[in-house]
């Protein structure tokens, strides 16, 4: 199932592109299921999955939630910020 990952903040720092295109394992259908695969895709992003979060179709998602073909899922770390 190909899908699209976008990448934000210290995220798209780590893995130094902006998003990118994946064709998923069939293995992969749910969001849980995909933490541990974009974790071995990019071992940058190795034990730091913990505290980010990601977005399926703009709305974000469980762990549980089903992937479907055409998706497009953000990862989006925490922000801090400040005045």
């Amino acid at each position: 199932m190909r899908i699209r990952v976008l990448y934000f903040a210290a995220v798209r720092e780590l893995v130094a592109l902006d998003e990118e295109s994946l064709d998923l394992p069939e293995e992969v259908t749910t969001v849980g299921a995909f933490y541990t695969y974009i974790a071995q895709k990019h071992p940058e992003l190795a034990g730091r999955l913990a505290h980010v979060r990601v977005a399926r179709n703009e709305v974000f998602a469980t762990a549980r939630e089903s992937i479907a073909p055409g998706d497009v899922l953000a990862l989006i770390p925490p922000v801090s910020g400040g005045a």
